[in-house]
């Protein structure tokens, strides 16, 4: 039995079945266009991230790190934190423009939540003017409200509480040294 089934497959091997004429077509090119993969490195505790796109650096930090619920005083903690931020820009920077980015998740009223991340970026731009040290650095504040959220804020008309979280942030975005 084995001897007949070696010769079989001997055989099928040897000389491979050709294709139907159904089967055989003209092969195309694919272009299709190439996009910027953008790793994130996220904090063990998901307070704060960091991407890069080219020499574009994104530090993302929660609002919940940075403020209390509704306000924009900043912690205790957050100063912490922002000098972190500050000592890092200062080492891998190049200058320039550094900006500092309020956004919010998708409660409250638009007016509500543009002014809110507004004073969120202003405070922490009063806080970063203080530590930054790098010549040549200007600071720009802009509050984009709801309008860039980071992940959506609902599924299928569920809320996302853990995405509605990382929504509720600062991006301070600088240009590193080539």
């Amino acid at each position: 039995m084995f001897r007949s089934l070696s010769l079989a497959l001997a055989l099928t091997l040897a000389s491979p079945t050709p294709p139907p004429e159904s089967a055989i077509g003209v092969v195309e090119d694919l272009v299709l266009p190439v996009e910027d993969i953008i790793g994130e490195v996220e904090s063990l505790d998901g307070s704060a991230s960091e991407s890069q796109r080219g020499d574009q650096v994104t530090v993302a930090l929660t609002s919940d790190v940075l403020f209390a619920l509704d306000k924009w005083r900043l912690t205790a903690k957050a100063r912490q934190r922002l000098e972190e931020v500050a000592e890092q820009i200062n080492t891998e920077g190049a200058g320039g423009q550094v900006r500092v980015e309020g956004h919010t998740d998708d409660q409250g009223a638009d007016a509500y939540n543009d002014t809110l991340s507004q004073r969120r970026a202003d405070a922490v731009k009063q806080v970063m003017a203080g530590l930054l040290t790098l010549p040549g650095v200007t600071l720009q504040a802009q509050g984009f409200g709801e309008t860039r959220p980071k992940l959506p804020n609902t599924a299928e008309g569920k809320p996302l509480p853990k995405n509605r979280a990382k929504n509720r942030r600062v991006d301070i975005v600088y240009t590193i040294k080539q």
